[in-house]
Parts: structure tokens; sequence; C-alpha cells
């Protein structure tokens, strides 16, 4: 989902729609952007790594209409859609993106964010509980939420993750064990939370009562949006042409972790200037297509 700043936007004239799309969010951070006061116009995941800027970067892909791979496997990292999303990404952070952006992720930019430092941020929506936390955030009441931003597919501006829990088989005690995790992802537990901490510090998208809780829904104005992100993720269609793969910020196959921090090395290098984009392309393409045709997925 994208968090942007109320208070900037307004002194700035901007009013947000619900689904914004990317061409408003560079117009927007043309005109947010002070750096000269500390606030930089919008925060991304520079970070290299499979589940750092690549799920962000996948995201970006997605939506302008590309994909990871064709339905032969074939990679197709260098074509006119991948071109567009990465010159796009790395122009928008380098004009209005804080400095040393390779370096951040989602945690980062979380911190950049609750200190004031960002006029928007697109990342995970269970970043909203902690921005809008006062005891965590410096910025609570000055936050705005929307879905977020789209190009040509909007599908691929979604992403769905889980965080599991799970009883390895080498517990000495697997029946306390599961009554933890029961109790832990229960009613009582989220009701345990908001009464010792607060409505907005209970644990998001463990619940679907959870966002039928009144309560919730006064304490998290986020929550309405949250959910409609959650629901709408599809990942069985990330991409605008068919897949072979399941997953939109990630590809559903073992490998994707060594191909995706591979790529993400390499973008990052992008970011800093060390290669061209059409330099990453190019490099990315060529190694994906070597770890395809020794892991068997191509000849």
């Amino acid at each position: 989902m994208l968090y942007y700043r109320k208070d900037l936007f307004e002194k700035a004239g901007i009013t947000v729609p619900e689904q914004p799309t990317y061409p408003q969010i560079r117009k927007w951070a043309s005109k947010v952007h002070d750096p000269a006061h500390g606030v930089y116009g919008v925060c991304l995941r520079g970070k290299p790594g499979w589940g750092e800027n690549m799920g962000f970067v996948s995201t970006l892909v997605n939506t302008f209409g590309g994909q990871w791979f064709d339905m032969k496997w074939q990679p197709t990292i260098n074509t006119p859609a991948w071109k567009e999303a990465i010159a796009f990404y790395i122009d928008l952070l380098k004009k209005y993106g804080p400095p040393g952006a390779s370096s951040n992720g989602f945690n980062e930019n979380l911190a950049l964010f609750s200190t004031g430092k960002c006029g928007m941020w697109v990342d995970a929506t269970v970043a909203a509980g902690l921005l809008s936390n006062p005891k965590e955030s410096q910025v609570y009441d000055k936050i705005g939420f929307a879905r977020a931003p789209i190009e040509r597919y909007p599908n691929g501006s979604n992403w769905l993750w889980a965080w599991a829990l799970a009883v390895p088989k080498t517990s000495k005690s697997p029946e306390a064990a599961q009554k933890f995790v029961a109790w832990a992802t229960s009613k009582e537990y989220i009701q345990l939370v908001a009464n010792q901490s607060g409505c907005v510090a209970v644990p998001p998208g463990t619940r679907t009562s959870t966002y039928n809780n009144p309560n919730y829904q006064k304490a998290a104005p986020f929550a309405s949006i949250v959910l409609k992100s959650i629901q709408s993720a599809d990942i069985s269609r990330p991409a605008a042409q068919p897949t072979p793969y399941k997953g939109i910020q990630y590809v559903d196959i073992p490998e994707f972790q060594a191909i995706g921090s591979s790529v993400g090395q390499t973008m990052a290098a992008a970011l800093t200037n060390r290669l061209s984009v059409d330099q990453a392309l190019e490099r990315s393409q060529s190694s994906t297509e070597r770890f395809m045709k020794h892991t068997g997925y191509i000849e």
C-alpha cells in the first residue's frame, strides 16, 4: 500500500485517490521533495535481495506489463516493460529519494518514514499499524493511506506474503507448542494486545474478525484499505501475460531466492551508477538464463 504525509500533501495542494498511479507518484514526489528540510519525496526499497529490493521491483515490473518468465521458462528481463519499470524506479529514487537508497530495505524505510523523513513510501500493509502507533512513530497522526500505485496491470502491484508458525519435528514439547500457536493467533490474544497496547497495535492480517471489529476500524483508519489489498491480491495472475509460475512479488520456485538476489545486486548497482539500466538488464537476463539452463528449466 501507499503511505503518505497528509500534512505535506495538503500544503502542496495534492488530493490522493484510493487507487493512485505511478505517474502520479512521480509528480507528487517532485512537489513534496524538500531535502533542505530533511524530507525526501519518496522512499522505496533499494537494498539488494530477492525479498528486499526485488520484492518491490517485481511488483513494479508486473504493473508496467512485464514478468519474470514466459510460458517456456525463458527469462524476459531484457524486454521493454522491464526497461521502462527499472528506468522509472531508478530515476524516481535518484531525483526524489533519500541518499544511500541502495542500503534501505523495509526496516530502514520504516525508520525514515516514522521519523518524518519521507513524503511517501510504498511497502507492505504490515507497516500501517507501526506507523500509526504513537509509541513508535513521530508522524502517527499525519499519515494518509491508499492502495499500492498501479501502471498498466493493476493486479501486478499487489503482493501476498505470510509469516507462518510451525512446530518442528525436533520439538520436545509439540503439544505445548501447538497450544502456544493456537493462542498466539486467537481472538483472545488479539483482544489482549488491544487491551494492553491499544487497537492500533493489534497484529494485522491475522483474523477476519479483527477487520469486522468497530473498535479496530475506529482506531485503524487504514483497516479497509489493508483488507481490500489482501483480498484483491491474486497470486495466480501476477502478470498481464500468462506465466508458468504463481506469486506476485516473487516466483514460486526454490531457485528464485538465488535468481532474485543476483538480479537484486545488479539493480542496486544500477541505482548507484555502477551500471546503466541497459547494462543491468542485459547482465540480469544473461545470469538468469544461465541459471535456468543449469537447473534444467530450459535447454
